[in-house]
C-alpha cells in the first residue's frame, strides 16, 4: 500500500511517496502553488500515478503543542484531500522537520540555491517516513 506525503506551505506543497510497503518514503517533487485547483489536479495527477491508499499532512504544532493558524490551514487542506480524492488523509507532526532536513542538506554540503528546491520535498519525506515509522512501532 502506498502513502503519499505531504509538506503545505503558503507557496508550495513538498511531495514524498512511500515505497509499496510503506518502509521507505522518497521524495517526488516540489509542487509550486498558484490556486486549489491547480493544486488539487496535481496531487491527483500524482495519486493515480503513484496509486496512493492514504495521504500524510503535516501538522505544524507550536512547541508546546497548540495549534496556530499554520496548523490550522493545514487542517482545512487535509479536510479538502480527504472531500476531493476519497481517501483516508492522517494529520501528522511536523515540528522541527523543514529543520531537520535544512540541517542534513547543510551537512550534505548541497548549495542554497539547490536546498531551496529541494527543502520541502525532503520536508514530505522526513513526515512520511516519521508517520510509517510510528505505524511499525504500534
Amino acid at each position: 500500500m502506498r502513502l503519499m506525503g505531504l509538506d503545505y506551505g503558503d507557496k508550495t506543497i513538498g511531495v514524498a511517496i512511500s515505497d509499496e510497503l510503506g518502509w521507505t518514503a522518497q521524495g517526488v517533487e516540489t509542487i509550486r502553488r498558484t490556486n486549489r485547483k491547480a493544486d488539487m489536479k496535481r496531487l491527483g495527477e500524482l495519486i493515480r500515478e503513484h496509486q496512493v491508499e492514504e495521504i500524510v499532512v503535516g501538522l505544524p504544532k507550536n512547541m508546546n503543542g497548540t495549534i496556530g493558524p499554520r496548523g490550522e490551514l493545514s487542517m482545512e487542506f487535509a479536510e479538502q484531500l480527504q472531500n476531493t480524492f476519497k481517501l483516508p488523509v492522517h494529520l501528522w507532526d511536523e515540528r522541527l522537520t523543514s529543520i531537520a532536513a535544512e540541517r542534513t542538506l547543510l551537512e550534505a554540503d548541497v548549495s542554497r540555491k539547490k536546498r531551496k528546491q529541494v527543502i520541502d520535498k525532503m520536508a514530505a519525506m522526513l513526515i512520511l517516513q516519521g508517520y510509517m515509522d510510528s505505524k511499525k512501532r504500534r
